[in-house]
């Protein structure tokens, strides 16, 4: 048997996923299944744990490796597990010679010494960051991501994650365009930059490139490339090429995922964020004078220490004042080590029932966009024989046709969840 990985966690860990399986499987690893952990809530971290025991019970004979931010932050726990044969760190899973080292040592003739369990560095003395190239058609995405970025320099007061990513580092611009290049001349339409901290890019760089930069290069250097699409972006780090290169080039993507986190300013401050409300207000605004048909989407976390009603309420006016597509809801979640953990916390009824009232007003959000979008055009990227996305990243149900095709379609309704389309 071969390498089994398994993801929890960002958009970010399933493309490195696909990076490990790889490596792994060149390094002659075989029988072993990976899991590729999240930090980001305890529940995360739960879940990893009750997945491995599962997964030890039904596979007694395969190796379990754990690596991913939980991995990096908690090496120890996992180690202390008798199921668990091995920790990689969050960098050295993405290093062939860190799988060669691990495969080595499941060969040994003793067996892996207590010493040899654990490969985790520190992470903060990574520095550079190497571009890792895959090619999604060899899993059947016709959507590929390209890692641009890792790792944050910003220290929020509820997030873990700078100490299981390191500090922010950047892939150079020129072997972002070749990557882009590549995937195109193999046949992807629709490249996504994703990275932990998006819009840092370029700070750790000769002349600090910044992320609108990167686009236009892209866009620039590679005139075929049909369809560009940009993850989660700190709002208030947006430069100014960025938002020329939304206004002026219809390649890139109308959808954006905004880290909004809350809609409070004490909570705001609390947190260590950097913007304030009316910074992502004037941010929404300003982007769809822009693009008028931009769909935005934002994190916003329910219940953090100190948060009342009335600062809740400011969080959930927050998706219909910035006119929010898409709510990526995280029930707040205690963090050790973390200042917002010393913090006083809000009763964990009351954070459920806040997470409830915010994805409920998510729903009604999406559903207004899904009415919104009956009787339009829109160029759907096909994803599977009988779903597609529109530009805005609205699921579209048609059809059999062909994944990976770019096709011109008539919205004709939608079921609830996703629009149902037909061909011009």
């Amino acid at each position: 048997m071969g390498v089994d990985v398994v993801t929890f966690g960002c958009r970010l860990n399933s493309f490195e996923s696909e990076v490990i399986r790889r490596e792994a499987e060149q390094a002659g690893l075989t029988d072993a299944i990976v899991i590729n952990s999240c930090a980001v809530t305890n529940e995360a971290v739960a879940q990893a744990r009750q997945s491995i025991r599962k997964l030890k019970r039904e596979r007694p004979h395969a190796r379990i490796v754990v690596t991913g931010c939980a991995a990096q932050t908690q090496s120890r726990m996992f180690a202390e597990m008798a199921e668990v044969d091995r920790v990689v760190g969050n960098d050295e899973k993405m290093r062939g010679d860190a799988w060669q080292a691990t495969r080595a040592a499941f060969e040994a003739p003793f067996g892996i010494d207590a010493s040899e369990k654990v490969a985790v560095a520190d992470i903060m003395a990574v520095t550079e960051m190497a571009p890792h190239l895959l090619d999604g058609f060899e899993h059947g995405l016709p959507r590929v991501f390209v890692q641009v970025q890792n790792g944050c320099d910003h220290r929020c007061t509820f997030c873990i994650i700078p100490y299981g990513r390191g500090n922010s580092r950047s892939v150079p611009m020129g072997a972002v365009v070749d990557q882009v290049r590549a995937l195109v001349e193999r046949g992807h339409a629709e490249i996504v930059l994703t990275g932990v901290d998006l819009t840092s890019y370029g700070a750790d760089l000769p002349g600090a490139p910044k992320l609108g930069q990167l686009t236009r290069q892209i866009l620039r250097h590679v005139p075929e490339l049909k369809r560009l699409r940009i993850s989660s972006i700190d709002s208030i780090e947006a430069d100014r090429d960025l938002l020329d290169v939304i206004a002026d080039d219809p390649r890139l993507m109308p959808h954006l995922h905004l880290s909004l986190q809350s809609g409070d300013d004490m909570i705001l401050k609390r947190m260590k964020r950097r913007h304030s409300r009316k910074d992502a207000i004037d941010f929404c605004a300003q982007v769809r004078r822009l693009r008028p048909d931009i769909a935005l989407g934002a994190d916003i976390i329910a219940g953090f220490p100190t948060e009342s009603e009335a600062m809740f309420a400011r969080s959930l006016d927050l998706v219909a004042e910035c006119d929010l597509t898409f709510l990526h809801v995280f029930p707040y979640s205690k963090r050790p080590g973390t200042p917002a953990a010393r913090m006083p916390q809000v009763d964990g009824g009351a954070i459920k029932e806040r997470a409830r009232r915010l994805r409920a007003a998510g729903e009604a959000a999406l559903l207004r966009r899904l009415d919104a979008e009956v009787g339009a055009m829109r160029e759907v990227l096909i994803e599977s024989e009988r779903q597609g996305r529109t530009e805005h990243f609205l699921p579209v149900a048609i059809e059999r046709d062909v994944p990976g095709m770019v096709r011109a379609m008539t919205i004709r309704g939608h079921d609830g969840a996703r629009l149902i389309a037909s061909g011009r």
